[in-house]
C-alpha cells in the first residue's frame, strides 16, 4: 500500500510539473502572437499571401491554401495537400501572420521532397491514433491488475512508448519546418533584421510546446516502466 502512494505521488509530481511548464509556455506563446500580431508586416502581405508565394517560389502546384476556424490552429494536411491556416493568419499582414503562414508551408516543403522524419511520422499516425483510442484504459487496467496480470501494464507501455515516440519524431519536423520558413522569409526579402528576430521569436515559443510534451510523455513513460519494473522484482 505505501508502495502504491508512493507512485501516485511521483506520479501527480510529474503530471502537475509538465502541466505547469505546459501552461507556462503556452501562455508565453499566446502572448508572443498577440505582440507580433499587432506589428504590421512590411509590405502588407497577408498569411495567405506569404503561403502561397512560398509554394510558387519553390515550385509546388499542388497544394491549397485555405481559411479554418480558431486561434492558433494552424497546420499542413499531407493526405488532402492543404495548408489551414486559421482566420487571423489567413488574412492577417503581421509578422506573426507571416510566420505562422511560412511554418505551415515548410511543412509542404518537406512533404514533397519527402522529408525523413516527417515520412516517418506519417507511417506512425495510425498507430498512435489506435494508441490513443486505448492507452488510457489498457493503463488503468495495467495498474489495477498490477499484481495479478503484470503484461496488461507492459502491453499499456508500449503503447504509450509508440505515443512517445512520435513526439520525439514531432520536434525535427517542427524545428526543421520553422528553419525553412525563417531562410524563406528573409531570402524573399519579406522580413529583414528587426522583422526577422521577432518572426523567429514566435516561431521559437511554438516549438517549445512540442518539446515540453515529448518531455512530459517520455517522463511518463518513465514512470510507468519503473512501476512495472518494480512488479517484477516483487
Amino acid at each position: 500500500m505505501e508502495t502504491m502512494y508512493m507512485h501516485n505521488g511521483a506520479y501527480w509530481l510529474i503530471f502537475i510539473v509538465f502541466m505547469l511548464l505546459s501552461w507556462l509556455v503556452s501562455a508565453r506563446l499566446k502572448s508572443k502572437f498577440r505582440k507580433y500580431s499587432k506589428e504590421p508586416l512590411a509590405g502588407g502581405m497577408t498569411g495567405r499571401d506569404v503561403a502561397e508565394k512560398m509554394l510558387r517560389d519553390n515550385n509546388i502546384t499542388d497544394v491549397t491554401v485555405q481559411s479554418v476556424q480558431g486561434q492558433l490552429t494552424d497546420h499542413y494536411n499531407p493526405l488532402k495537400k492543404t495548408i489551414n491556416l486559421s482566420r487571423d493568419v489567413y488574412s492577417g499582414a503581421s509578422i506573426a501572420a507571416a510566420a505562422v503562414a511560412a511554418h505551415e508551408t515548410g511543412h509542404a516543403l518537406q512533404h514533397a521532397q519527402s522529408y525523413a522524419w516527417l515520412n516517418m511520422r506519417s507511417k506512425l499516425a495510425p498507430v498512435v491514433s489506435f494508441s490513443s483510442n486505448w492507452i488510457q484504459w489498457v493503463l488503468i487496467a495495467g495498474l489495477v491488475l498490477i499484481n495479478s496480470r503484470p503484461e496488461i501494464l507492459l502491453i499499456g507501455i508500449v503503447l504509450f512508448a509508440i505515443i512517445t515516440l512520435f513526439s520525439v519524431i514531432t520536434l525535427p519536423v517542427e524545428i526543421n519546418a520553422s528553419k525553412r520558413a525563417l531562410a524563406w522569409l528573409s531570402d524573399s526579402g519579406i522580413t529583414y533584421s528587426e522583422t526577422q528576430e521577432k518572426a523567429k521569436d514566435a516561431l521559437k515559443w511554438a516549438a517549445y510546446t512540442y518539446v515540453i510534451a515529448a518531455l512530459g510523455s517520455l517522463a511518463s513513460l518513465i514512470y510507468y516502466i519503473m512501476i512495472f519494473m518494480g512488479a517484477r522484482d516483487r
